[in-house]
């Protein structure tokens, strides 16, 4: 995450002549950071209230990485963060100075990004960064409340109770360490196990923040016929998510309109703030982000510019409408009789927009293939491709002409429509190319054949990166103490919480798009050494990762859990008997946290 902040109070404080007047007029501007606040939740049968210093507040509240101005200027409160950083003390001092506090999350590991909480040292090592995080940051005005993992439980027939238990310990040593802000934990919906698990197993936690969206407007009810007791705050909401939505006659789901989704945002708001338990809510999110779509779940775009459903929000947290209503998407629809295409076929597309101010719009074209959905819990997914010189010159801002490329499979078709005072609308069309691509076959390479690591360089490249990538950092041709040679792999994972990973891949940035790939039919095993620079670092390496879902997959899938000492090891991952046809990843590895840094080597990844 970026925060792009202006001045820091005390950075401003040092360039001031210290004159009392001066001193008198910025302690006016701004609010000191010496004022702690406490936060407490009063409880009166089956309502709550959260107290900021005895006065009453709701959680107006976003989550995400935009602008924090807009979010004040908008009527908004409270910014929600998922993870601690590099730059949360200047978000802090940022949103204080701007009158906004703070839900303060902590990331907490996920099993299924191979985080366990039956293994001591992840576990002792995660709480140790978390109270860490805690001393640090309590103390500081903008802090709300603490929120202690999101989504950790999993899906709901996966759920373990060993995380319910850590919670618990987690939350009660918070409490100690920092008594006047409660604590919250986050959960995918509300399920059986979700309720049962924080009431059984988690008393110390104050609060039970919950992400729905589709099923938001039925919650309060759910909530409550399930069993839930503990104050709740709705911790992301807006439109259904692809999950929730019915896929069209080619399995990808249709996306509203940016003006039709508002709505969302306001049946969701009155729904939930209309229940005495709730204590407020946090719209998803404060950004963009390409998940599902590149504009599925975004409330600004990339550029800065905001959505319809920051207008809706705006008069439900101020009582005022925006100043700047953002543009209105009547309809957009593919002209001819379906959306079921020719290759290289040129079709029309009509937009119908208008601005209710009777500003001149602009409009933006855009035409990307169309992935199936498959990261799970939100995870992030690179932007597929975009085919730029598919938009013929002569389209204009209400007629789209566009060129199909060459090639079959799921595209989708955008209209980007910006005013000229930040005002933004979007909508889309998701269309079918008929006729398959051709499956160009793998490129064979005679055996053994070197991955990486070794002082050849090998056909896969280290182009696919995941998760916390900018606290992850890869050496291809370390010399620091090489098993073979005078090169190995470093890597090095910096982050208190969360997970990353590498993938190499042939051709470089692929995610099973294009041809490519190695045929090492014959092959035995896949070969590598392994060493920490401590010993107990915890990873999984493998081959092979991209599913059946992609025209151009990987024939085999394989890995292997690792718990690495300070001595290299030679570790085989068995490929005999196994389709080698086409290895589009030849290696991947993936590792979380633990609360410190990691650091390991790889050397020779050898397929043999």
């Amino acid at each position: 995450m970026r925060w792009f902040l202006g001045d820091k109070p005390n950075l401003i404080m040092k360039r001031i002549p210290f004159l009392v007047s001066q001193i008198v007029a910025l302690s006016l501007a701004l609010p000191s950071l010496a004022e702690e606040a406490t936060v407490t939740i009063q409880r009166e049968g089956r309502s709550a209230t959260l107290l900021v210093d005895g006065k009453p507040f709701e959680v107006k509240g976003v989550g995400g990485e935009g602008a924090l101005e807009l979010l004040r200027d908008s009527g908004g409160n409270t910014v929600r963060t998922w993870g601690i950083g590099e730059t949360t003390p200047e978000m802090l001092d940022e949103a204080h100075r701007l009158g906004l506090k703070v839900a303060l999350g902590y990331w907490i590991g996920h099993e299924r990004h191979g985080f366990s909480y039956t293994d001591w040292g992840s576990v002792t090592g995660q709480a140790d960064a978390l109270f860490a995080a805690v001393r640090k940051f309590k103390d500081h005005p903008a802090v709300l409340l603490w929120g202690i993992g999101n989504e950790m439980e999993g899906f709901e027939s996966t759920s373990n109770p060993a995380i319910y238990t850590q919670i618990e310990y987690l939350a009660k040593k918070v409490k100690e360490i920092d008594p006047n802000h409660p604590v919250m934990t986050v959960t995918a919906e509300i399920g059986k196990r979700q309720i049962e698990g924080l009431n059984r197993f988690c008393p110390s936690v104050d609060i039970h923040g919950i992400n729905s969206y589709g099923g938001v407007v039925s919650l309060p009810k759910r909530y409550k016929e399930g069993g839930g007791v503990k104050p709740y705050v709705i911790t992301e909401f807006g439109p259904a998510g692809t999950w929730e939505t019915e896929p069209n006659r080619w399995g990808m789901p249709d996306e509203l309109s940016s003006t039709e989704k508002a709505k969302y945002y306001r049946r969701a708001y009155e729904t939930v703030h209309a229940d005495p338990l709730c204590l407020g809510s946090f719209a998803f999110m404060w950004g963009s982000k390409q998940e599902a779509s590149a504009t599925w779940f975004g409330l600004l775009l990339p550029s800065g510019e905001k959505l319809a459903g920051v207008d809706e929000l705006t008069q439900l947290w101020s009582g005022k409408p925006a100043e700047n209503l953002c543009p209105v998407i009547q309809s957009i629809a593919l002209q001819g009789p379906n959306q079921l295409l020719d290759q290289g076929a040129i079709i029309e597309v009509k937009l119908e927009a208008s601005d209710p101010e009777g500003k001149e719009l602009k409009v933006t074209w855009v035409l990307t293939e169309d992935w199936k959905e498959t990261a799970e819990g939100g995870d992030e997914r690179p932007a597929p491709p975009t085919y730029s010189e598919a938009i013929l010159p002569e389209s204009t801002a209400s007629h789209a002409r566009i060129q199909i490329p060459q090639n079959g499979g799921t595209f989708r078709i955008y209209a980007y429509v910006v005013d000229p005072a930040g005002g933004a609308a979007t909508a889309n069309v998701s269309i079918k190319v008929t006729g398959g691509r051709e499956l160009i076959s793998a490129k064979k390479l005679p055996l053994p054949l070197t991955v990486a690591g070794a002082e050849g360089a090998g056909p896969w490249v280290p182009s696919g990166w995941m998760g916390d990538t900018e606290k992850l950092t890869l050496e291809e041709l370390s010399t620091e103490n090489p098993k073979v040679g005078e090169h190995c792999i470093k890597l090095d994972f910096t982050a208190d919480s969360g997970w990353a990973g590498v993938v190499w891949q042939h051709p470089s940035g692929d995610w099973g798009d294009a041809p490519g790939g190695i045929d090492a039919t014959g092959a035995e095993v896949l070969s590598f050494w392994a060493k920490g620079k401590e010993g107990g670092e915890k990873l999984t390496v493998g081959i092979g990762v991209i599913g059946a879902d992609k025209p151009y997959h990987d024939t085999v899938k394989e890995s292997l859990d690792l718990t690495l000492t300070s001595e290299w090891v030679q570790h085989e991952i068995v490929l005999k008997g196994k389709d080698l046809s086409r290895i589009k990843s030849g290696l991947f590895f993936s590792t979380a946290s633990n609360g410190k840094p990691y650091t390991f080597y790889l050397d020779e990844v050898v397929i043999k």
